[in-house]
C-alpha cells in the first residue's frame, strides 16, 4: 500500500437532487478548516434519507480521486468529475484504492480514528447527480465503489492531514474481493462464508451473505439502482 496523498476534507448540507423533488446531501464541497469528527461523521455533514445513508458504520464516505480520471475518459468532462465531491465523498485522496485497502483497516486520520467498514453501494442518486440515467450501474459493475469508516475514537480532522495506516484486521479482504464476491461471483459458496464470519465487516453487508447462503438466491438491487421503488 502507497503513502496516501494529503486529504481533501469535504462536507455538505441535504438540498434538491436536480430533476427531482428528493432531497440528498451528495453534493460535497471542500471544507478550508479543522472540522470535528463524531461517531456518525463531520460537524455540518447532512444525509437526507437516514435509512440508508449516514449512521456510524457509513460515518465518512471515501472515494479514490484516481478513479475521476477513469470516469472522464469513460463519460467525457462532466462538470462533477472536475473536483472532488461528485461522487458524494467526505475524503478524497491518491494512494489508497479498492485493490489495496482492506474491510476492517484502521487509520489514524489527524486527531480521529477510523476503521474500513464496508463498499460504498451506489444507488439512483447516482443518476440524477451526473445526468447520466444508468450512472449507479456503471459505478456498481465498475468496482470503482468507494467505501465507508466507521469512527473507532472521535477528533479533529483537517484538510491536508494525511491517512496513516495503523493495523490491518483483515488484510485478505480486500474492498475489491469483497465487490467480486457479493457483486459478480455472487453465488461462490466459499466466498459467502468467509464474508458471514467477518466480524469486522458492516452488519448489513454480512447479512447478505447470510441470506445468500441459506436461500441460494441473489437479491433484486435494480429498485436501488433505477429509482424505481
Amino acid at each position: 500500500m502507497t503513502t496516501p496523498s494529503p486529504i481533501t476534507l469535504l462536507t455538505g448540507r441535504a438540498t434538491p437532487l436536480p430533476g427531482s423533488k428528493a432531497q440528498s446531501g451528495i453534493a460535497k464541497a471542500p471544507v478550508d478548516r479543522p472540522l470535528p469528527l463524531g461517531p456518525e461523521g463531520f460537524e455540518g455533514d447532512e444525509q437526507a434519507d437516514r435509512r440508508v445513508h449516514g449512521g456510524i458504520e457509513k460515518a465518512v464516505h471515501h472515494y479514490p480521486f484516481e478513479h475521476y480520471t477513469i470516469w472522464r475518459a469513460e463519460l467525457g468532462a462532466l462538470p462533477q468529475l472536475s473536483a472532488p465531491g461528485g461522487f458524494g465523498e467526505n475524503i478524497s485522496a491518491t494512494g489508497l484504492s479498492e485493490e489495496t485497502v482492506a474491510v476492517g483497516d484502521i487509520f489514524r486520520l489527524g486527531g480521529a480514528l477510523v476503521q474500513v467498514s464496508q463498499g460504498r453501494q451506489p444507488c439512483w442518486k447516482l443518476n440524477k447527480r451526473f445526468g447520466v440515467p444508468d450512472m449507479s450501474r456503471r459505478v456498481q459493475q465498475s468496482g470503482r465503489n468507494g467505501w465507508y469508516y466507521r469512527v473507532l475514537e472521535p477528533g479533529r480532522v483537517a484538510p491536508g492531514d494525511r491517512l496513516e495506516l495503523t493495523d490491518r484486521m483483515a488484510p485478505d479482504w480486500t474492498l475489491r474481493r469483497l465487490w467480486h464476491a457479493l457483486y459478480v461471483d455472487r453465488l461462490n459458496l466459499a466466498e459467502l462464508e468467509g464474508i458471514a464470519a467477518l466480524g469486522v465487516l458492516a452488519e448489513g453487508w454480512r447479512k447478505y451473505a447470510v441470506r445468500r447462503l441459506e436461500n441460494r438466491r441473489v437479491e433484486d438491487w435494480s429498485k436501488r439502482l433505477d429509482g424505481t421503488a
